[in-house]
């Protein structure tokens, strides 16, 4: 088709019905003419990268302190009445100023009456879950319990709104895993105080830290969990040093050197995002 011809065209559209007078494989130099790239994206500092990933390093602190008192517990280096009592006077602690000044004698009294029946059915039943998994082998319990840590941090609230998040789930896994692990203890007393321990670690805790957690806590979380590490075992001591320094340093690096090869692509021909009516939207929707 000659050029003169292709001036005699009707203009092209974005309609394919309505451009016969072209071929099919066309390009009009106004096809892009809306594209727009990088729409909405933002670029994270180091510092950000850093702050928003020890969430994820505080959780994996807590299954190793988790676990760094079971091993106390089993080899009977300390006995759970030492263990119970520090943590019971630091939790008071964090309660207090978890509190503040919305503390009241009627909060008080609810959250005293909720303690002392988890504390009293927990106590009631240990030796049944004492006993619960004794006819299992020490190394499918260990198995199990390392996969069901792996889910609570899989599932785990880190921030983010998408389907896998589940807070359920993630305490699910915890507790059972603490359940798995009391079998292997000496006394119903020692399971008892471990199912105390696995509240604290997975269920105040998160709730403490979620309210006044900053990056400057994993510091004395790190040293201590060092410590006793080096203590107990020091192959386990360089796997969690090593984890802890690559997942707060060297993951956040390569997140933010890579941000300059973001390249997203906007135009008419995205799907069209359908909004939810709300209080605020609902007038201007309809």
């Amino acid at each position: 088709m000659s050029k003169t011809s292709y001036g005699k065209r009707k203009p092209w559209v974005k309609n394919l019905y309505s451009n016969r007078d072209y071929p099919d494989n066309y390009t009009d130099v106004s096809f892009l003419k809306d594209l727009q790239t990088n729409l909405h994206v933002r670029l994270y500092t180091f510092s950000e990268a850093v702050a928003g990933i020890t969430v994820l390093n505080n959780q994996i602190s807590c299954i190793t302190g988790f676990l760094i008192l079971y091993h106390m517990m089993l080899s009977d280096s300390l006995s759970p009445t030492s263990i119970l009592a520090p943590t019971c006077i630091i939790t008071g602690i964090g309660y207090l100023c978890y509190r503040g000044s919305s503390l009241s004698m009627k909060l008080l009294g609810e959250d005293s009456t909720t303690l002392c029946t988890v504390l009293l059915f927990g106590y009631i039943f240990s030796p049944m879950l004492h006993t619960l998994t004794q006819a299992i082998s020490t190394d499918t319990i260990y198995t199990t319990t390392f996969f069901v840590m792996l889910f609570n941090l899989m599932f785990s609230d880190y921030g983010l709104k998408v389907a896998m998040v589940s807070k359920a789930i993630s305490l699910n896994a915890a507790i059972f895993g603490a359940i798995c692990l009391a079998s292997r203890l000496s006394t119903s007393y020692h399971a008892f105080v471990l199912l105390v321990e696995a509240a604290i670690f997975f269920v105040l805790y998160p709730i403490i830290t979620a309210a006044t957690w900053h990056a400057l806590y994993m510091v004395p979380i790190f040293c201590i969990c060092c410590a006793a590490l080096y203590c107990i075992s020091r192959p386990v001591l360089y796997l969690y040093a090593c984890t802890t320094l690559f997942i707060n340093f060297a993951c956040p690096f390569i997140f933010v050197r890579h941000q300059r090869h973001k390249f997203n692509i906007h135009g008419p021909w995205d799907e069209a995002i359908v909004e939810e009516n709300t209080d605020k939207n609902l007038d201007e929707n309809l």
